[in-house]
């Protein structure tokens, strides 16, 4: 058994043996009594809200319901009189608002169980929604001129009263409104409170209104204590996630003695012996990659260095091995002849220890083996020395040479030696590919971050945009043939990155409209005034 379950089940035995899943202290504790608990209580409150509003306001929202609906009644006669023109006389009524009265009375009866009876200013019936018109014609009798009804007023205002009647014979009571409309006819009103078939309608609508309002307070109060029981449980799935995402510094911080507790501190356990291995592993596993990388890289490094420098060698050596067969064989017994092996052999073991010294030097930069001299010194008066060591460079291509120097001061700080060798591969590769006749401008002005930008532009054939990243590679060659003929080995731009690098300065090429531009920049030695003119 692991330790981790050997920790747990210890926990869970002396939870057992303080508390005991059976003892009520834990079954207070337990979520799914918390659960039954607040469910039964939910249940009963919802009940007895419902029996108590039943028991207690039922009858008033009935009443409350049907005194609107008259009113709204009483509202509607009195506008459809007032836009005929009606003032109360028989004489006055029309056909068309005979009809309209009409079915609004039988509205009345038919749809709200409502009888309704209308007096004209004369005292004669002018509508009437029922049979039971003697009765209604009696009972208005009594509430207008006698006045001594045994009634409770639900509604009174200055035109009409609306009451609630009981008959003495039968007992049943009656809804009335009663009183005068604005042209001064007198109506009667009357519905039985007892209608069983409105009373259904209108219980059914309380009870879905209950039933709403109880459901949405449930649903509040439950969503509320739901949120606080089950935020624990949401805590632990959020650990569990960042701990799958190899989060193991997450800890439970709850305190309480359930369920959830038990499984808050497991997880705590756990997290903190999945970290510790996770992290031992981790660091195992990175010096292993790096150890594979750094094997990887070096046997890369050495195949590509291995090639390069025999395709380099393969053909001077072979020019050698030829020429000096030649020699050997006696091909050609002219003195001149002889000579001329002799310089070709001369030449091409000078450019093999060219390019080894190169790689040498190289070497030393890339690996840090070379260590920086820096000192101060004047940049302008270098830029014209190596344009007179190198002019030899540019007569034999009858090109125009010509350096613009936009600062005063050109006092900078750096490794003299190495900035000298930048300079002389810019010029010298400025000079290989000038065109014939071509110009060739040396400028330097001021840069960014207290720097001087040395640029050496060459007319001559554009380097090819995809290859403008790929210069800096050592053993790279645009025109290998053509490097061939100036006997270029493609070294001499990755030492000028090296040395670049080493200083920390910035450094680049870019095509021009006629030609290509080289530049690095030097940290000055103080900051210059510059006149910004040629």
């Amino acid at each position: 058994m692991l330790q981790s379950e050997v920790w747990v089940t210890n926990m869970i035995r002396q939870n057992k043996k303080q508390k005991g899943f059976h003892s009520p202290a834990f079954w207070h504790k337990s979520l799914r009594m918390r659960f039954t608990l607040i469910f039964m209580s939910i249940m009963i409150s919802v009940v007895g809200i419902c029996i108590f509003m039943n028991r207690y306001f039922l009858e008033d929202f009935y009443l409350r319901e049907k005194q609107d609906t008259v009113m709204e009644l009483i509202t509607e006669i009195d506008e459809k009189l007032a836009a005929n023109h009606f003032s109360g006389s028989r004489e006055e009524l029309t056909d068309s608002l005979s009809n309209e009265m009409i079915r609004i009375l039988k509205q009345c009866w038919t749809q709200y169980n409502i009888s309704v009876v209308i007096l004209g200013t004369d005292g004669n019936v002018l509508f009437r929604s029922s049979s039971e018109m003697i009765d209604l014609h009696k009972r208005l009798s009594q509430y207008i001129i006698d006045g001594n009804m045994d009634v409770k007023k639900l509604y009174d205002n200055k035109r009409y009263q609306i009451v609630m009647m009981r008959e003495s014979q039968s007992a049943n009571r009656y809804m009335d409104a009663f009183g005068f409309l604005k042209n001064g006819c007198i109506f009667l009103m009357s519905t039985p409170v007892e209608s069983i078939r409105e009373s259904a309608a209108i219980s059914n609508r309380f009870y879905m209104y209950t039933g709403l309002i109880v459901a949405f307070l449930s649903g509040l109060y439950i969503f509320f204590l739901m949120r606080r029981m089950m935020r624990p449980v949401l805590e632990l799935s959020d650990i569990a996630s960042r701990m799958a995402e190899q989060d193991f510094g997450v800890r439970y911080e709850g305190d309480s003695g359930d369920e959830i507790g038990i499984l808050g501190n497991s997880m705590n356990y756990m997290a903190a012996e999945l970290e510790k291995t996770i992290t031992e592993l981790k660091s195992a596993n990175e010096q292993l990659q790096k150890d594979i990388n750094e094997k990887i890289q070096i046997d890369d490094m050495r195949k590509e260095f291995l090639s390069n420098v025999s395709h380099e060698l393969k053909t001077p050596i072979a020019i050698i091995q030829g020429y000096a067969e030649g020699l050997k064989e006696c091909v050609n017994d002219d003195p001149e002849d002889r000579e001329f092996y002799c310089d070709v052999i001369m030449d091409e073991s000078q450019k093999m220890n060219q390019m080894v010294q190169k790689l040498m030097k190289l070497n030393q930069l890339e690996f840090g083996n070379q260590m920086l001299e820096i000192t101060s010194f004047d940049l302008g008066e270098m830029i014209r020395g190596m344009m007179d060591a190198t002019g030899v460079l540019f007569e034999q291509k009858e090109g125009i040479v010509e350096y613009r120097q936009h600062c005063e001061s050109m006092q900078v700080t750096g490794d003299e030696f190495m900035i000298e060798e930048v300079l002389k591969n810019y010029l010298s590769n400025a000079a290989n590919h000038l065109r014939q006749g071509g110009k060739v401008l040396v400028m330097a002005e001021d840069s960014t971050d207290n720097r001087i930008r040395v640029s050496v532009y060459n007319q001559g054939q554009q380097i090819p945009e995809e290859f403008l990243d790929k210069v800096w590679i050592k053993f790279f060659k645009v025109d290998k043939a053509r490097t061939r003929e100036y006997g270029g080995s493609g070294i001499g731009l990755s030492i000028v990155k090296a040395i670049m690098e080493q200083h920390g300065c910035p450094y680049g090429v870019e095509n021009k409209e006629d030609g290509v531009m080289f530049w690095f920049e030097m940290n000055r030695e103080k900051q210059s005034n510059c006149d910004w003119t040629v």
